[in-house]
């Protein structure tokens, strides 16, 4: 094989490879050595070494962000998970009735803009005058401090999470029900199986692989999580809403880039822990 033949698969891939160490490697290598300096935005790096590392690993605020993002997980994607793949094999049935009708239902909040939608959340949760709040006054319940208070903020925050993003969970869980084969069923149905059985036994195995991408893909949002609480509470009330998306944005502002970018990579670290733990599941079941 001729040099020329041995290098056409490598030209076929270089529009990529530039593309990507363009808007890729290089900003990420240079964000690598910014979080190993001080900086403010003028003037030159000061070289500090572990420094913003050592004081982000002792810092109760870092620490505190990630137990919200951590408390908001917890509120999120368990439910999101059960409720989305329970809509999708509904969703998946024929014989319902008005399908293509629940299906754009489930996927409006999705594509609706999420400013507009955090907007809506600040009117209807509001303590005074909020349409919750007013409907639990009809019953003769007091009100409550949806987004002014430390035990509700979180869970109105994971609410508003969660009407905006499971209809993409169903999405992910319809194409994996949809790959699922059909002679699969049949054969049970043959052998006897009820419809629990069926999707205990069989939808939720064949399902692993679509959930444990979902399950990664929602890990990442919710670490990530930054206009709902920037636009719906500003991280309060006293930093209960803060999340580490949020505290990140908050080295930004303050021109602590150098800390800011230390923050941005033990991000990285944690997620990329959590799907390697995914993912390791996954395949433990494979073996």
């Amino acid at each position: 094989m001729t040099l020329s033949r041995r290098l056409t698969p490598y030209l076929y891939i270089l529009p990529f490879l530039l593309v990507f160490a363009a808007f890729g490697a290089y900003p990420l290598a240079y964000a690598l050595r910014l979080s190993l300096t001080r900086w403010t935005g003028a003037g030159e790096p000061r070289w500090i070494g572990l420094d913003n590392y050592t004081y982000l690993l002792t810092s109760p605020e870092f620490w505190a962000s990630l137990g919200n993002s951590a408390v908001i997980w917890l509120l999120v994607v368990p439910i999101q998970m059960v409720a989305g793949l329970g809509a999708a094999v509904l969703l998946s049935n024929a014989r319902l009735r008005l399908r293509g009708a629940f299906r754009v239902a489930f996927i409006a909040p999705f594509v609706t803009p999420l400013v507009a939608m955090a907007q809506v959340w600040i009117v209807v949760f509001d303590q005074d005058h909020g349409l919750v709040n007013h409907a639990l006054n009809l019953v003769g319940l007091p009100d409550v401090g949806w987004l002014t208070s430390t035990a509700w903020s979180k869970p109105t925050l994971a609410l508003l999470f969660l009407w905006k993003t499971t209809g993409f969970a169903i999405i992910i869980l319809l194409a994996g029900l949809q790959s699922v084969p059909a002679p699969v069923y049949e054969a049970a149905e043959i052998d006897g199986a009820s419809r629990w059985r069926q999707f205990w036994s069989m939808t939720v195995p064949l399902m692993r692989r679509s959930l444990s991408f979902l399950l990664v893909i929602q890990t990442l949002a919710v670490f990530q999580m930054f206009a709902e609480p920037f636009v719906v509470t500003q991280g309060g009330p006293f930093g209960s809403t803060t999340t580490a998306g949020l505290y990140l944005y908050d080295h930004i502002t303050a021109s602590d880039l150098g800390t800011g970018a230390a923050n941005s990579f033990l991000l990285v670290i944690l997620v990329f822990a959590l799907s390697l733990v995914s993912v390791r599941l996954l395949r433990a079941h494979d073996e």
